[in-house]
C-alpha cells in the first residue's frame, strides 16, 4: 500500500531558465528573428537589436516561435507606438519600430527573397521609397463589427482571433476623414434595427468624397432601409451609402454617390491629372500618395516612347493604363474582374483616351489570345494578386517584350516568378520597394526585367 507524502514533503519546484537571445532582423510576416539552439525562432513584437528573454510557444521541425518574457536591453530603434490598442489589434505590426528601421528591414526582406528565389544580387535592390506620412495615410479600411448585449464594437480582429478589438479612438493609420466618418457611423449604428447582423464597415475616401458599405448577414428589411435613408443628412462626411449581403453581390445603394474618384498625375505637369473612378467594393490602392510614387517609378523604368505598345496585365480600373496611355502608341489592359473592366472602360471614356482597350479575361488566356493575334508588345506591365503570375510567365516570354515591369505585393511570389522569367531569358535590372503600408510588414515593390 502506497503511503501519501506529508504536505511538507512536496518536491520543490524547479525553475527552468528562459532563453536569452538577440533579435537579428525582421521577417516577412512581421516577427523578429533570432536563433535558439541553432534553430530559427520567430518572436512577435520584437525589434532588431533587442536583447530579450523568451518563452517558447511552439516547437516545429525547422523553427520555433516564442513570446517576449522580458526585454533585457531595448534596441536603439525601438519606439513608442501611436495606437493605444497596438499589440492587441491585428492591423499593424511595427508601430514599436522607428520608421527608418522599417524601411531598411523591408529592403532587406525583398533583397533576401530575390536572392533566394532568383539569385538577384543585393546591389540591384534600391532603397525603399518612403511614405511622406507614417500615419494618417490609408484611404481604404475595413472595420469589423460585433454587437453583443447591446454593446457595439467596431475595430479590427485581435491577433489570431475573430474577436473584435474596439478602435474607440479611431485608427491612427487612416486618413482623418475616415475616422470622422467612423465616428458618425458608430453613433448611428447603436440604434440600427439590423445591427445584430452587421459584420463589417468598409470606408473608402477619395477626392470626390467618402463611400461606406455596411456588410450584413441575411436579408435587409424595410425597417433597415427606412432607418438608413432617414440618416442621409446626418452622416457627413459620408457622400454615399451602400449595404451588402450575400444576396447582393455588388451592394445595394441606399443613397448618395455611386462611385469614388481619385487623380493620377500625367507625365507632363502641364496636363490635367487623369480622373479615375471605381465602384463600391472595387479594388483600388489603399495609399494614394504612394500609388503616385509607384506610377513615377513605373515611368522611370519604362522610359516609354510614343511608338511603343504597352500590355497591362491585371489592369484593374486602369490605375496605371489610363495615365500612361498618352506616352505610348497603344495600351491593352487585361483584367479578370468584370466590374473593374467596366470601371476601366468608364475611365477611358471620361479621360478621352482613344488608344486603350480593356478586356475581361484571366491573364493566361488573354495573353494566349494576343499571341495568336501576333500582337506587338514592347513592354509588359503586370500587377498580379498575392499569388503572383506563375501561370502567365511562359506566355509573357512568348510575346517577347523588351521590358517587363512587375508590381508585386509579395516578395516570395515575385522571386519565384523572376526565377521563372530568368529561365526564359529575362534578368532583373533593378527592384525598388515602395512603402505602401507604413507600420506593417507588407511590402510593395516595382521590378524591371530586361532581355
Amino acid at each position: 500500500m502506497c503511503k501519501k507524502k506529508p504536505a511538507h514533503s512536496k518536491s520543490p519546484s524547479v525553475s527552468v531558465p528562459l532563453p536569452v537571445s538577440a533579435i537579428d532582423k525582421l521577417a516577412f510576416g512581421g516577427n523578429g528573428v533570432c536563433r535558439i539552439d541553432g534553430k530559427v525562432c520567430f518572436v512577435p513584437f520584437s525589434c532588431p537589436g533587442d536583447e530579450v528573454s523568451l518563452r517558447i510557444t511552439a516547437r516545429k521541425k525547422s523553427y520555433c516561435t516564442a513570446s517576449i518574457a522580458e526585454i533585457i536591453s531595448h534596441s536603439p530603434v525601438r519606439t513608442t507606438p501611436e495606437c493605444s490598442i497596438f499589440g492587441r489589434c491585428g492591423g499593424c505590426h511595427w508601430q514599436h519600430i522607428s520608421y527608418s528601421a522599417q524601411l531598411e528591414q523591408k529592403r532587406n526582406i525583398l533583397a533576401e527573397a530575390l536572392w533566394r528565389g532568383a539569385c538577384v544580387p543585393e546591389h540591384l535592390i534600391g532603397d525603399s521609397v518612403a511614405a511622406a506620412q507614417m500615419y494618417g495615410y490609408r484611404n481604404r479600411l475595413q472595420f469589423k463589427v460585433s454587437a453583443q448585449n447591446r454593446t457595439v464594437r467596431i475595430g479590427f480582429y485581435r491577433q489570431g482571433t475573430h474577436q473584435v478589438e474596439d478602435a474607440a479612438g479611431g485608427c491612427p493609420i487612416a486618413v482623418p476623414v475616415i475616422n470622422q466618418t467612423l465616428n458618425c457611423f458608430r453613433e448611428m449604428l447603436q440604434l440600427y434595427p439590423g445591427i445584430a447582423a452587421v459584420t463589417q464597415l468598409s470606408i473608402d475616401a477619395g477626392d470626390s468624397g467618402v463611400l461606406v458599405i455596411i456588410h450584413q448577414d441575411g436579408s435587409i428589411t424595410r425597417k433597415c432601409r427606412e432607418y438608413l435613408r432617414a440618416q442621409a443628412g446626418g452622416l457627413w462626411p459620408c457622400t454615399g451609402l451602400f449595404i451588402k449581403t450575400d444576396r447582393h453581390g455588388h451592394g445595394e445603394k441606399i443613397w448618395g454617390a455611386s462611385e469614388i474618384s481619385y487623380r493620377m498625375n500625367q507625365a507632363d505637369p502641364a496636363q490635367k491629372p487623369a480622373e479615375l473612378t471605381y465602384p463600391p467594393g472595387g479594388f483600388a490602392q489603399v495609399h494614394q500618395r504612394q500609388n503616385l510614387a509607384m506610377l513615377a517609378t513605373i515611368r522611370q523604368f519604362g522610359d516609354f516612347a510614343t511608338h511603343e505598345h504597352l500590355l497591362d496585365l491585371y489592369c484593374g480600373n486602369g490605375n496605371f493604363s489610363i495615365p500612361l496611355a498618352a506616352e505610348v502608341a497603344s495600351v491593352v489592359g487585361i483584367e479578370g474582374n468584370a466590374d473593374s473592366v467596366l470601371a476601366a472602360e468608364h475611365n477611358r471614356e471620361i479621360n478621352k483616351v482613344a488608344n486603350a482597350r480593356f478586356f475581361c479575361d484571366d491573364a493566361a488566356s488573354g495573353v494566349k489570345r494576343l499571341i495568336a493575334e501576333r500582337h506587338n508588345v514592347d513592354t509588359v506591365l503586370l500587377d498580379p494578386p498575392r499569388s503572383g503570375a506563375g501561370d502567365v510567365v511562359a506566355g509573357i516570354a512568348e510575346l517577347q517584350p523588351g521590358k517587363i515591369i512587375y508590381v508585386s505585393c509579395d516578395p516570395s511570389t515575385l522571386a519565384r516568378d523572376c526565377g521563372l522569367l530568368s529561365g526564359c531569358g529575362y534578368h532583373v535590372a533593378t527592384s525598388v520597394p515602395v512603402d505602401m503600408f507604413p507600420q506593417t510588414f507588407h511590402i510593395e515593390s516595382v521590378t524591371l526585367l530586361c532581355r
